[in-house]
């Protein structure tokens, strides 16, 4: 099922039917200087809109060595045809017949499939050829993505808002200068004012993405789009393949400052999207503002320096206080180690808009706001109260989002597909991957569980049609092509929970239809393909209204079939059209063929793990994990270690645990043999370790090896606590860290250490500040304040600290003399630290 219906898909644009018909009609537009005469989009006939070139559909950039290579012949024949794949010297290199598929509904085309997976080479230049027909040219090489990865990536860049675009970066047909920053004719967003009625005051939101073909920019588009930039790289560190994404790997400005390439552009966006969120001390504190664009729709094309109409914000709304509060949990977990100031204030807000969304939980916004930028109205937000809890609680442990999550309904129901007004299953992803989530075990297994159901669901409705797409006919609606592209984001998750490779196959079958293999034999991404769209709808890559302007930059990707013909252009060339072919590559055609950031963050989400696959590379063999790494054995007694698994196996694997080194006195005393599956492979296994009683005092220690077979080895040590009167040593030490200050306040982080000989099971921490310091929020503990004397307790999920093991968490405080004094003595569970 589509994440968009064609009903909700029209709010998105309703005013934009007559406003874009009224310009397409009259011709009129803003132009950046120097200008060209600007015309109407023309109207040509049916039947050249419907020229699809040859019958034999390929993915036009190609296929990975090791992965599915399957092809659509359009044919009428009811026998089996022969087909060769040939190299670009025409040598045959496989040959075989094709399997007889018949109508697919969609298209209205009769159709046959071609799988030639099993040639493995690699080059290219390939075509494939069927009963006389060829193919447009395709590669087979292991580093097929690799450009594609960058350059949807770039899309982002090119599609700030605030910041010049430099020529070095982007290219000198798309270098412009910053739009809307209060330069002249531009009002800017540097002091935006509220529409009449929603607010009193004017706030700085400059920055973020534009949204689409148009220049607003919508916090709930933004949302989505930034959390899964950022969840892109969640996946890819998990996976072991970060690096790729790592800094000075994308064409951005920041590259060279330490931080991942991709963190850099999507905080570009979060900076934005917290400027949006209403200040202290004004009505609706701690909401977000819905979205801030022009009064009026903008002419086509506009250069965004060139916009010289008045920005507005528009009335805050739970939903977007709630997409506020869950891509900023997110920064505040995965930003931390690269900057943890940042991660604080994106954590302060993240909190600050869950309060406000829990006070205010039915501010929605309405379907009427559609004059000069999209609605995004969304009448039904308990599934953004659930993604906002989900990354709260991954993020924090806290117990007051576990209640969230776990008495919501959406925690216990199906994965469904999810788009911008349907969040709940990112929520469930967050949940389902994140290391160290404190959920039950049977809670977890649930909800993965959930994810692969939902990813067999979409290959089983690929696997009925002639195009190998996620949905059926009814699902092509406005930004179709963002549909499969998140479908096909389900798809490989399941494959990281699960290792089975049709779900590998599924995610990359599905590059296959946005690339060419599809009823219109067309690439929706501009520069990949033979024949790819080239004329998406925007105000600045205009080429086709105005010559001296740009095309769409490569990695640009179209919305896609759309059966619901919601403008002019589409109205005029696509009556009676097929829903899968409900679509035309002209810019004024923006129901079909705009783009959008919310389109192009899966897009890149998918390059990425396409790119990650490495062609032949073989898939990483999941790492073992002791949890704790160090654990102390009364003697006489025995304690228990877990162990699980870093990734999904491929298949049943064999985990031995065996006493490497060290005392003898320390054994495996159950848990020697452990089996992980590919759907257990994350839920920990006891492991207990027994220390003999004997007659010494020596506090023995053991090292104990952990792996098998098709993993990655680990070990851990465990260390026998004699009763012997041995002298305790100090139980604990702490470090002390202000991390920044600022005149009326500061942020600091506290690492405790465990220096004693005895797990530590639950801790609180102590300790009194010697000046005005008051303690406002905190992550990863607990805090609490009585007058100078702070108390802060763990956040369950971290309660635990093995001999030697740490703990670390932050807060923010106020204080009129910045950070103050450091506090000097600390207590663990009352017992003075060291």
């Amino acid at each position: 099922m589509s994440p968009v219906t064609a009903t909700r898909a029209l709010s998105r644009r309703a005013a934009a039917l007559i406003a874009t018909a009224a310009l397409a009609a009259t011709g009129l537009a803003t132009v950046p200087a120097p200008a060209a005469a600007v015309t109407a989009p023309a109207t040509a006939p049916a039947a050249a809109v419907a020229d699809t070139g040859p019958p034999v559909r390929v993915n036009q950039l190609g296929y990975l060595p090791d992965g599915p290579k399957r092809a659509t012949v359009v044919s009428s024949a009811t026998a089996p045809l022969t087909w060769q794949l040939r190299t670009a010297a025409g040598t045959t290199v496989a040959s075989g017949t094709t399997a007889v598929h018949g109508a697919d509904t969609a298209s209205g085309d009769s159709t046959h499939l071609v799988d030639f997976s099993s040639y493995t080479g690699s080059g290219t230049g390939f075509t494939l050829t069927v009963d006389g027909q060829v193919s447009y040219p395709f590669d087979i090489a292991a580093g097929l993505y690799d450009g594609l990865r960058a350059d949807a990536m770039s899309f982002f860049y090119q599609q700030r808002s605030g910041i010049a675009i430099d020529p070095a970066l982007a290219g000198a047909a798309y270098a412009r200068p910053a739009g809307h920053l209060g330069v002249a004719p531009n009002k800017g967003d540097t002091s935006v004012p509220c529409q009449a009625g929603v607010c009193d005051y004017a706030l700085d939101v400059r920055g973020g993405w534009y949204d689409a073909g148009d220049q607003g920019k919508y916090v709930v588009n933004g949302g989505i789009a930034t959390w899964q930039l950022v969840n892109s790289f969640e996946r890819a560190q998990r996976q072991g393949t970060a690096a790729a994404a790592g800094d000075s790997t994308l064409r951005v400005p920041e590259r060279g400052n330490g931080v991942p390439d991709v963190l850099d552009e999507a905080r570009w966006e979060l900076d934005f999207l917290m400027r949006m969120q209403v200040p202290a001390g004004k009505p609706l504190a701690g909401m977000a503002f819905h979205k801030i664009h022009d009064a009026q729709w903008t002419g086509l094309p506009t250069r965004p320096d060139q916009d010289g109409q008045q920005r507005e914000l528009h009335a805050p709304s739970t939903a977007a206080t709630l997409n506020l509060a869950a891509t900023t949990a997110q920064c505040a977990r995965v930003y931390a180690p690269y900057d943890a100031a940042f991660a604080a204030r994106c954590l302060d807000a993240a909190k600050r808009a869950w309060a406000a969304a829990k006070a205010d939980p039915n501010v929605l916004a309405p379907g009427s706001d559609s004059t000069g930028g999209g609605a995004y109205d969304d009448a039904q937000v308990g599934d953004e109260f659930y993604w906002a809890a989900a990354e709260l609680f991954a993020t924090t442990g806290e117990s007051q989002y576990r209640d969230a999550v776990t008495s919501s309904p959406f925690h216990s129901g199906p994965a469904d597909a999810f788009w911008w007004g349907g969040t709940a299953t990112l929520g469930r992803i967050t949940l389902a991957t994140v290391p160290g989530v404190a959920l039950p075990a049977d809670d977890l297994a649930r909800l993965r569980a959930s994810l692969v159901t939902a990813a067999d669901g979409y290959l089983a409705t690929m696997a009925g049609q002639g195009y190998a797409v996620p949905f059926g006919a009814d699902g092509y609606v406005w930004g179709s092509n963002s549909s499969v592209a998140n479908d096909a984001v389900t798809i490989a998750v399941a494959y990281e929970l699960t290792g089975q490779k049709r779900y590998r196959d599924g995610a990359l079958e599905s590059l296959d239809y946005l690339l060419g293999r599809n009823a219109l034999n067309r690439s929706y991404v501009t520069g990949y393909g033979e024949h790819a769209s080239e004329n998406e709808h925007h105000r600045f890559w205009a080429h086709e209204n105005d010559a001296s302007l740009p095309h769409p930059p490569a990695g640009s990707f179209a919305g896609g079939p759309n059966s619901g013909l919601q403008d002019p252009v589409a109205q005029a060339q696509l009556a009676g059209c097929a829903p899968a072919k409900c679509y035309v590559d002209d810019i004024g055609s923006y129901s079909t063929n705009e783009v959008a950031i919310n389109w192009n963050a899966p897009l890149a989400w998918l390059a990425a793990f396409a790119a990650d696959q490495g062609g032949s590379r073989p898939r990483p063999a999941p790492r073992a994990v002791a949890d704790p790494a160090a654990v102390t054995v009364a003697e006489g007694s025995s304690a228990t270690v877990g162990i699980r698994l870093s990734a999904a196996p491929a298949q049943d694997v064999t985990v031995a645990v065996a006493r490497a080194s060290g005392d003898p006195d320390l054994s495996v005393a159950a848990g020697a043999s452990l089996v992980f599956t590919p759907a257990n492979w994350a839920t920990a296994q006891q492991v207990r370790i027994a220390a003999a009683q004997d007659a010494d005092a020596a506090n023995g220690t053991a090292s104990f090896s952990v792996g098998g077979p098709g993993v990655d080895g680990t070990a851990f040590t465990a260390t026998e606590a004699d009763d012997d009167g041995v002298p305790p040593t100090a139980p604990c030490a702490v470090v002390y860290h202000v991390d920044s200050a600022w005149n009326g306040g500061f942020t600091a982080t506290v690492t405790v250490r465990n220096t004693g000989r005895a797990t530590v099971a639950g801790w609180t921490l102590g300790w009194t500040f010697p000046g005005d310091q008051r303690i406002t929020n905190a992550w990863n503990a607990t805090a609490a304040q009585s007058g100078a004397a702070v108390t802060a307790g763990d956040a369950g999920w971290n309660g635990t600290l093995a001999p030697g093991g740490t703990a670390s968490f932050g807060f923010q405080a106020s204080s009129a003399s910045g950070a103050g004094t450091a506090p000097t003595a600390f207590t663990l569970n009352g017992a003075a630290c060291g």
